[in-house]
């Protein structure tokens, strides 16, 4: 089944008498289960489209299914409760709130949908083991490096068992070694079934996606699938390089006892 349809769809912003076409005639669908990477360059419409798949905006024309709804004629009401009860959201600068553990940012979309406070409590405890910070769950944000603030974020988008995962350049503000860490998360989560969109720029970051979906100009330029890179494999390399040459472990200096 298609979590995701797209048909035709178009987004034109009015700039005083100027009309800015960024979307011009997109049509894609994506299944359960897909592990899907949007590429473009700056201008090409990937944030704009990213926006349309996350419920933040609706499309000018055209017709786009979300989970079966047809989401593009929803109000904003509408639009929030699916935002809420079918995506989980990745940023690139994490979005975490600095004075709450990282159980607390967890428990955060919970706490929005009145999910009783022991429930809240399992579920995010869980969210966290999952991602590899059962032991970190009282850590705030300054105490966490950035691969561990991201896997924080990562969390809270899986809190609410989400049918989709929308990663918005999740390895933007990362170095390459920790990056490689994100995206061995993400094949992971991949593998137990979810469905993962990720925009990001990076070819490097896209190998590790099963789809790649390249736009250009407001236009889906091309949409091929491929044989992803194992993640796993990349960053016992990139370890091994790191030792070679004598670095030291990044990850270890930027999070404190």
């Amino acid at each position: 089944m298609a979590i995701v349809d797209v048909v035709d769809v178009t987004k034109i912003y009015a700039l005083g008498d100027v009309e800015v076409h960024a979307l011009r005639g997109v049509s894609m669908s994506i299944d359960a289960g897909e592990f899907v990477a949007v590429m473009g360059s700056s201008g090409s419409g990937k944030s704009t489209l990213m926006n349309i798949l996350g419920c933040l905006d609706k499309p000018t024309t055209g017709e786009f299914r979300l989970a079966g709804e047809l989401v593009s004629k929803m109000d904003s009401d509408g639009l929030a409760r699916m935002r809420n009860r079918t995506l989980g959201f990745v940023f690139q600068s994490f979005n975490l709130l600095s004075r709450t553990t990282a159980l607390e940012n967890v428990e955060l979309p919970l706490l929005y949908a009145d999910v009783p406070a022991a429930e809240r409590h399992r579920r995010a405890r869980e969210a966290l083991g999952r991602v590899g910070l059962g032991e970190r769950m009282d850590h705030h944000p300054n105490q966490l490096s950035g691969g561990q603030q991201q896997r924080v974020a990562i969390a809270r988008a899986l809190v609410n068992q989400p049918k989709l995962i929308l990663a918005d350049e999740p390895t933007g503000n990362l170095d390459s070694e920790t990056s490689i860490e994100m995206m061995t998360l993400f094949q992971e989560l991949w593998s137990a079934g979810i469905t993962i969109i990720l925009v990001t720029h990076e070819p490097d970051i896209a190998a590790f996606a099963g789809r790649v979906v390249d736009m250009k100009d407001g236009r889906v330029r091309f949409d091929r699938r491929q044989q992803p890179a194992d993640a796993k494999a990349a960053l016992v390399e990139s370890r091994a390089q790191r030792g070679a040459s004598g670095e030291p472990d990044s990850a270890v200096q930027e999070a404190p006892a």
